[in-house]
């Protein structure tokens, strides 16, 4: 599936320089897919994560985050009406902010447990740190970015529409997201140290 989408995603792209830039970090998160299509190691809840993290990704690279047509989508599957989306600014990119926290949490706790070899609770604490330093990191490469790059290719690469505190947003959405999940991995750690 992930494959069908990525082909679909790059066939025409509408910006193909800023795309291929995208797709660094689409390489980054096949790995763990690829390595465990060979080894089967990974829970199936840091699989699925990683799938969907990556195929959020994938859409997003297509059309540079900043222009994902999802209120569109949404207006022509009859989910919405075409007034429900009153904001101009396209959030697609905060969505992925939280996915990163959400969905890449599973996957972290794993790293942690397996291959740093920690407890089940520290586990979950690291990975929560892991995140919030993913995202950090991430959001300096942006900054860094725009540094090297021309302003019209930094804007179009960064998303930031105009808002000058999007990476503090972007930033405390993964952190809302990976506290959630932290909150739910320490329930089902108590709930089955209890058993």
């Amino acid at each position: 599936m992930l494959v069908i989408v990525t082909v679909i995603t790059c066939i025409n792209p509408i910006y193909p320089h800023e795309q291929f830039l995208q797709h660094v970090g689409t390489i980054l998160l096949i790995i763990p897919l690829l390595y465990d299509v060979f080894k089967d190691k990974l829970p199936l809840s840091a699989f699925v994560g990683i799938l969907l993290f990556t195929i959020l990704h994938v859409i997003g690279a297509r059309y540079l985050y900043s222009y994902v047509p999802y209120k569109e989508w949404a207006v022509s599957l009859g989910i919405v009406d075409a007034d429900f989306f009153q904001d101009t600014r396209n959030h697609y990119d905060r969505f992925v902010h939280l996915s990163f926290g959400v969905l890449l949490f599973p996957y972290f706790v794993y790293v942690c447990k397996k291959w740093l070899k920690q407890q089940r609770l520290v586990a979950i604490l690291m990975a929560w740190l892991m995140i919030q330093t993913g995202s950090m990191i991430y959001e300096l490469f942006e900054w860094f970015l725009t540094i090297i790059m021309t302003s019209e290719e930094a804007d179009y690469y960064n998303g930031q529409q105009g808002d000058i505190w999007d990476a503090q947003k972007d930033m405390a959405l993964a952190m809302i997201g990976s506290t959630v999940m932290a909150f739910l991995f320490t329930l089902k750690s108590i709930r089955k140290n209890k058993s």
